[in-house]
């Protein structure tokens, strides 16, 4: 009857791996579809409904892959607890067999120390005295067996923690992906909504600003061909006021556009520009960044109104990959424009859609550029 329970309840643990199995590789391949969809999408024309979709697929994958990670927490948070309990078993039975070997190795130092002559005394004939060696070479190896059972319990002790402590580990990490995945899908909605809220769903619309950020990248090429060389300035001259040149078709309001390319390509300006706390108008509240040696282009107290990267804006640069390349940012503390570090001044003017957007750069060397757009 025993025999047949057990089996019982092995076969429905075999059938429910299975199925949580089956329902791994469903959520793995589900994913999957996702991001070759997400791929076969980005090389489509653009269009409002590919744009849409795309966020839709994006959106679904974020959320799927939050599920998958919320999975895996909840695996190894079984895992540790099974762990604990084996810990807490090895521990109880380590203590008990340490208190056994304590409690034997007097009482064999005892009988190992007895003399021969002793054993001889106190034996009533060869027999006994042969029973009584058999006795204490069994009693030395009971020993030693216990010893070694001693040993092997502390060795499994000690990895089972280790084993533990990993994947302790382990889902530290999935909890902060899991954290950022939270962040990633929020954000996705939320440039969803402002394609929506910017286009009107209208597709004319969405092409216009597209149309109208790509003239804004077309300007700042042809100002790295077409300008004129101002000098050589340094680290906190002024070079320029905020403005709003390029209005209405490639600017919206003044503000500083503050761009960073080493060897040709956008990088984030934070790691060029000194650790400043500044008040960021896109997330709300104050923002702690900077990593490198230049100074801010804007006296305090700045305003950031647009970050490097994915923004609720970005889906217009289509050219970058729908990333911001640069900082959008005011001050209150006035409009003038400081180098940020020595170099070399360029200064532009382009046409940008049906406007004049005016450009000013510093080659700083080794293939580092700083821009500054929409300058009065």
């Amino acid at each position: 009857m025993f025999l047949r329970i057990a089996a019982t309840v092995i076969l429905v643990l075999l059938v429910t791996v299975r199925v949580s199995a089956a329902t791994v590789e469903e959520k793995d391949s589900e994913i999957q579809k996702l991001k070759d969809k997400i791929t076969g999408l980005q090389s489509e024309q653009n269009t409002l409904s590919k744009q849409i979709t795309l966020l839709d697929s994006q959106i679904k994958l974020t959320t799927l892959q939050m599920q998958d990670t919320e999975r895996k927490v909840e695996v190894l948070e079984n895992e540790i607890k099974e762990l604990t309990g084996e810990i807490s078993r090895l521990e109880e039975l380590k203590t008990k067999r340490l208190e056994l070997v304590l409690h034997r190795i007097p009482q064999s130092y005892k009988r190992s120390s007895s003399s021969q002559f002793g054993w001889l005394l106190f034996s009533q004939n060869f027999s006994d005295l042969l029973t009584r060696a058999k006795y204490l070479v069994q009693v030395q190896e009971e020993d030693t067996q216990l010893y070694k059972q001693l040993q092997l319990t502390q060795i499994n002790y000690n990895e089972r923690r280790d084993v533990r402590e990993e994947k302790r580990l382990e889902q530290e990490a999935l909890r902060k992906q899991l954290e950022k995945h939270t962040v990633d899908l929020a954000n996705q909605k939320k440039q969803k909504q402002a394609l929506l809220d910017q286009t009107r769903n209208s597709e004319s619309v969405y092409q216009r600003l597209l149309a109208q950020a790509l003239a804004e990248k077309q300007a700042l090429e042809r100002a790295l061909v077409d300008s004129v060389k101002v000098g050589p300035v340094k680290k906190g001259d002024p070079i320029a006021l905020v403005g709003n040149t390029g209005y209405p078709s490639c600017s919206t309001g003044a503000h500083l556009h503050f761009e960073v390319r080493q060897g040709g390509s956008w990088v984030d300006p934070s790691g060029y520009l000194s650790n400043k706390t500044i008040r960021d108008d896109q997330a709300g509240g104050d923002w702690t960044l900077g990593s490198g040696s230049w100074s801010w282009p804007l006296a305090d107290t700045i305003r950031m109104t647009q970050h490097f990267g994915k923004t609720p804006w970005s889906w217009r640069y289509s050219y970058s990959g729908g990333i911001h390349t640069g900082f959008d940012m005011v001050s209150t503390g006035g409009d003038v424009i400081r180098a940020p570090s020595d170099g070399e001044l360029y200064s532009s003017s382009q046409s940008c859609g049906s406007s004049i957007i005016k450009i000013k750069y510093i080659d700083h060397g080794g293939g580092t550029i700083s821009f500054y757009l929409h300058v009065q």
